[in-house]
């Protein structure tokens, strides 16, 4: 996947583009399904999978006080976007003066300008622009003149159910502890990358891991998941949240923890941790 974070350093698609836009704040499964959707489109008019997102979440320049905590940093949601197969994807700086932009500028300058759009696949529920003023509707209606069409999207529902996946029902289950139900969202386990201020040298090493403060950790607690160090292979792991702060007990380690950054996914809830002989055990069980 192309990543570009200047439209003005891009050569613009040969055959244009299947375009959508959003956060993708966790690229969950409503998510995927939309991107499978995009790469349909772009398949069979043989041009581009493109992805529209911003390098921080509006809501963190619109509503600061009220804004939500991250899925994912930017160089998690961007891997998770190559995983899906799309071509490229554009990240476009979001401050003030991109908060308060017409709907039909950021349109003509992204979408069509940049990117050249033949097909725009976007959320039923989906708005942009100053004053959320661009929708489906906005985009039907001029979308004509500008050489694109729109192809809105079904919200998808796991399980054929009526409750659709979201980045706030993630948030929501993260916050109980509910990180099983977390996974089942994410179509993963919930992950999160931050620095290591701390390691416990040992036959199963305790790792101390900072994240930034927008990331949305699960409630404190403890939880069977990994852990993946810079240049180091995924450690199964209890992991303990409290305050803010991850520690991570190595359970299958093959090499010493080092320092710098780090990722740790949660996979399930825990029994809380003690230096008891079956712990391995049971954080193993637990990943099965």
């Amino acid at each position: 996947m192309e990543v570009a974070h200047d439209l003005a350093a891009l050569e613009r698609p040969r055959r244009g583009s299947a375009v959508t836009i959003g956060a993708y704040d966790g690229v969950h499964l409503g998510h995927q399904q939309l991107l499978a959707q995009l790469r349909e489109v772009a398949a069979a008019r043989r041009c581009a999978s493109a992805v529209v997102t911003f390098d921080r979440h509006p809501a963190l320049v619109v509503r600061p006080s009220s804004a939500p905590k991250l899925l994912t940093d930017l160089e998690t949601k961007l891997e998770l976007l190559a995983a899906t197969g799309v071509d490229l994807t554009v990240v476009v700086h979001f401050d003030r003066a991109r908060s308060e932009e017409p709907a039909e500028d950021f349109v003509r300058s992204i979408l069509v300008d940049g990117l050249d759009a033949r097909v725009v696949a976007v959320g039923n529920d989906f708005h942009f622009g100053h004053n959320r003023e661009g929708n489906v509707a906005f985009l039907n209606r001029i979308g004509p003149a500008l050489g694109f069409e729109v192809l809105p999207v079904e919200l998808f529902a796991e399980g054929g159910g009526a409750d659709k996946v979201s980045s706030t029902r993630v948030r929501a289950a993260l916050a109980a502890g509910d990180v099983t139900t977390a996974s089942a969202l994410l179509g993963r386990p919930h992950r999160v990358r931050g620095i290591v201020v701390a390691a416990e040298p040992g036959e199963e090493p305790v790792v101390e891991v900072a994240v930034p403060a927008e990331l949305c950790l699960p409630a404190d607690g403890y939880y069977a998941g990994w852990y993946r160090g810079p240049g180091e292979d995924r450690s199964a792991a209890a992991v303990s949240v409290a305050e803010g702060r991850i520690r991570a007990r190595l359970v299958d380690a093959t090499t010493p923890p080092s320092g710098g950054g780090a990722v740790v996914e949660f996979a399930s809830p825990l029994r809380p941790v003690d230096r008891s002989a079956s712990l391995a055990d049971d954080v193993l069980a637990a990943l099965r």
